[in-house]
């Protein structure tokens, strides 16, 4: 790479860049999503990149590698100033204080996007101070920012990632990836492979704790999303928990003055199961009884007069024994009747043997690993979020997730774990009460009776 290269690169991008920035960006339309910019903001960016790039080639003395420099280092400014966490450190600026006047932090950036008029400089500060568009808050919040505030939140949602590959449908994976279904892989993904491989052996070494991935506000409610550095390789199954510590509850009884309420999110992942299924049905088959809501919903179907078939006979004298005597003739244990609706915790073990048209209702919150066309495949257990909660961004929330939302919005004081859980109408009810909508159409959940 010639010297003469890359030195007028950089002369261009910080001599004539920064002015264009605060001449277009006020021009700019406003920012209609708090992620999403604008197109012409966008062509407006890539236009002002391209003017530190072009004058080396007209010049004669462009370089590839000095281009790939340039591109790298606006790549990593523009991440670094919208990574919403403050991480220079204050001995850069001591050390050296014109410093400030030539690289922006994240707490200088994030004063563009709260008070639009201020802070207009790409990456470096000394052009607000020239045109005298510096917000004057910005000493502070940098000094706020390094000391940080402990939020301590209403609710938690306790998760961990699935596979390798979801570990990009994390806040702070690639958006394009984490907009789609888990099982919607791309080409490129598997080029990343080696990353998350490495990224889960240093977690397993170094790290257990659970971290923050997201913060939301629902009304006057703080929550958080927890991951455990696990996958599902590393942790055991639902009835493994179970007959461990009884999905949490061995925890409530060893501390009976716990102030945190334990939620599995059973009884509402119950009710949307029950109604996902088409009104009329009069007949399921259950594949699979290994978790807390299959079972559930097998002893709810019975009391409600619908016949539910198992061909294992481990499972079907577990259930008999948990189904009310009177409604045990809804159970039934056959190995030839084939109904058209499937419902269970293992149906990939389940499509090779069933008959074309058959609908498919899953209990579980892990996503399919495979599909047949001739077959109907329902959503696991999830609602659509309430569209006037603009400080949540997920249109789709799963049901467990939404049980404990339910209960501190409701105030209710039990614990729904182990045994547990809660009445399956009351939850389904507060759901809906509080902008919760179904996926499909909703069907009766006490006979004759359409919510």
């Amino acid at each position: 790479m010639e010297p003469s290269s890359l030195s007028s690169s950089l002369l261009v991008s910080q001599g004539t860049a920064p002015p264009f920035s605060l001449l277009a960006l006020p021009l700019a339309p406003p920012r209609i999503h708090p992620v999403i910019h604008p197109f012409a903001e966008h062509l407006a960016y890539f236009l002002l990149f391209s003017i530190s790039i072009l004058p080396p080639i007209f010049m004669g003395c462009g370089s590839v590698l000095a281009g790939v420099l340039y591109i790298t280092y606006i790549d990593f400014m523009n991440n670094m100033g919208h990574c919403n966490f403050e991480l220079m450190p204050k001995w850069m600026f001591q050390t050296f204080p014109p410093l400030k006047y030539l690289i922006y932090t994240p707490s200088f950036h994030s004063l563009h996007h709260t008070q639009f008029r201020t802070n207009y400089s790409l990456f470096m500060p000394f052009y607000d101070y020239i045109y005298n568009t510096m917000d004057s808050s910005s000493d502070e919040l940098y000094e706020r920012s390094l000391k940080g505030t402990e939020e301590t939140p209403d609710i938690v949602h306790l998760t961990h990632m699935t596979s390798l590959k979801s570990t990009y449908h994390l806040r702070i994976g690639i958006t394009s990836i984490s907009s789609k279904p888990c099982n919607d892989s791309v080409w490129y993904m598997w080029m990343l492979w080696p990353v998350a491989w490495l990224s889960m052996v240093l977690t397993w070494i170094y790290g257990s704790s659970a971290f923050v991935v997201e913060r939301l506000k629902l009304k006057k409610f703080s929550m958080q999303v927890w991951a455990l550095p696990r996958y599902n390789f590393q942790v055991m199954d639902s009835s493994a928990a179970e007959q461990l510590n009884g999905s949490g509850e061995l925890f409530a009884k060893k501390y009976p003055r716990l102030r945190v309420r334990l939620i599995d999110g059973s009884g509402l992942a119950t009710a949307v199961v029950l109604n996902s299924i088409p009104f009329g049905t009069k007949q399921v088959f259950l594949c699979g009884s290994n978790s807390k809501v299959t079972r559930a919903t097998a002893i709810a179907l019975c009391q409600r007069g619908v016949q539910v078939i198992l061909n294992q006979e481990k499972e079907y004298g577990m259930l008999k024994s948990r189904v009310p005597e009177s409604r045990a003739i809804y159970l039934k244990f056959s190995n030839d009747e084939t109904p058209q609706i499937w419902i269970g915790d293992s149906i990939d073990d389940a499509q090779g043997r069933v008959p074309k048209g058959t609908i498919f209702i899953p209990t579980s919150q892990f996503p399919l690993k495979k599909a047949r066309k001739d077959c109907t495949y329902l959503s696991n257990p999830a609602m659509k979020d309430p569209r006037d909660n603009a400080e949540c961004p997920h249109l789709v929330m799963s049901a467990w997730r939404i049980a404990g939302i339910l209960h501190a919005l409701e105030g209710w004081e039990m614990h729904e774990c182990g045994d547990d859980m809660m009445t399956i109408e009351k939850t389904w009810s507060a759901a809906i009460k509080h902008g919760f909508k179904p996926l499909t159409k909703p069907c009766s959940l006490n006979s004759g009776t359409d919510l």
